[in-house]
């Protein structure tokens, strides 16, 4: 019964040691194949990594452009709401002081034109009047006397 324990055992022991060969060459193969990816993912992994580097670059290009043609976009649309809104005020405004009776820009404008023109006329005739006035100064009228009819003397009565 020893012997059969015996040899069970050598059995058991080939077995197991056949078995654990077959695991630690499985294990082996699978450290190398794990090896092998690594080096080969390192490899390409550069290539790989520009890669992305690349199109990322391409990406953001693109999407740069796209914000800036939206944000010169949304600017314009905004100068346009500011006009419109500045225009609206400025009428208000135009009307408001009209209604007070405030003249307006074009009003003084006229005015001034107008006041300009007059001035124009009045030195016109300032230089006219002054024109006609020299020459009478210039001769001194001798002015004769009149005779008069002398009277009667009258009577002393």
């Amino acid at each position: 019964m020893v012997k059969k324990l015996v040899v069970k055992k050598l059995k058991s022991v080939g077995k197991d040691s056949q078995l654990s060969l077959t695991i630690r060459e499985s294990a082996q193969q699978i450290w190398l194949a794990g090896l092998g990816a690594f080096a080969k993912a390192q490899e390409e992994g550069n290539k790989v990594f520009d890669a992305l580097i690349r199109e990322g670059e391409a990406i953001q290009r693109k999407t740069r452009k796209v914000t800036e043609d939206k944000v010169t976009e949304m600017a314009a649309k905004a100068t346009g709401t500011w006009d419109k809104l500045e225009q609206v005020f400025e009428n208000r405004v135009a009307r408001a002081l009209n209604s007070l009776g405030v003249p307006t820009k074009d009003d003084v404008a006229q005015l001034a034109k107008r006041v300009a023109e007059l001035k124009a006329e009045v030195e016109k005739l300032n230089r006219g009047a002054a024109k006609a006035a020299k020459p009478a100064a210039a001769k001194p009228a001798v002015r004769r006397a009149k005779t008069a009819p002398k009277a009667a003397p009258k009577a002393a009565a």
